[in-house]
């Protein structure tokens, strides 16, 4: 475990108001979806801040549910003053981090990604070693982590096509075997069956429970 000390990370979240958020999720959990979108950010917070690289954690919202949620698991909140997109509010948050840590590497990571697993998180920030690295996610042309060492501009390019465009960009793709946890974002129906399959975390697992609840009747609601 010693080794995992020599380089810690600052993690930066950046979370939606879940009343706008996976809109995707939307034909399938047209009532539970910013439910499902609050517990995913909270489940990402929570393993990320259980991995023994990560020194802090800052989640970039104006969610007051959600900043409730992850300060009370141990985040920090950044509001998004910017409030001009994905990209500028994950500037806004690797600028404070930068600040706040300034010995720590950065890592912009998305908060959709409720499986995540600890030790799978541990592994990427562990092969971080170029001046700025990233993660593609599942389907393959998206990015699930952007992180930059100490001292290296962020320089994110979330969005469509952002692997390809963090690659040109100079960042050196993450490539091991067993992170699939940290692969799988979550967007559509059939991307959250898979998180299920993986394993989700205790948030989401009980929104899935309500949802579950709810198309049996039980709650007597259709989901």
């Amino acid at each position: 475990m010693a080794d995992l000390q020599v380089a810690p990370w600052t993690l930066a979240i950046p979370v939606k108001r879940t009343a706008i958020a996976k809109s995707r999720l939307a034909p399938a959990y047209p009532q539970h979806r910013p439910e499902l979108a609050r517990a995913f950010a909270v489940d990402t917070t929570a393993a990320a801040l259980a991995s023994p690289l990560v020194r802090a954690v800052l989640v970039v919202t104006d969610d007051p549910l959600v900043a409730a949620d992850v300060t009370a698991a141990g985040a920090y909140v950044v509001p998004d003053l910017p409030a001009a997109g994905l990209n500028e509010a994950l500037l806004h948050g690797a600028t404070v981090a930068a600040a706040e840590f300034p010995d720590n590497g950065v890592a912009a990571l998305s908060a959709d990604l409720p499986a995540l697993r600890p030790a799978e998180l541990t592994a990427v920030l562990a092969a971080c070693t170029a001046p700025r690295s990233f993660v593609v996610d599942q389907p393959g042309t998206g990015t699930t982590l952007l992180a930059a060492a100490p001292g290296v501009p962020l320089d994110p390019r979330f969005g469509v096509g952002s692997a390809l465009a963090h690659q040109a960009s100079g960042a050196i793709p993450i490539e091991l075997p067993g992170i699939e946890s940290v692969r799988r974002d979550v967007d559509t129906a059939a991307d959250l069956a898979h998180a299920v399959q993986l394993g989700v975390g205790p948030a989401t697992a009980d929104v899935m429970s309500l949802v579950l609840g709810a198309a049996t009747g039980t709650e007597g609601l259709a989901c």
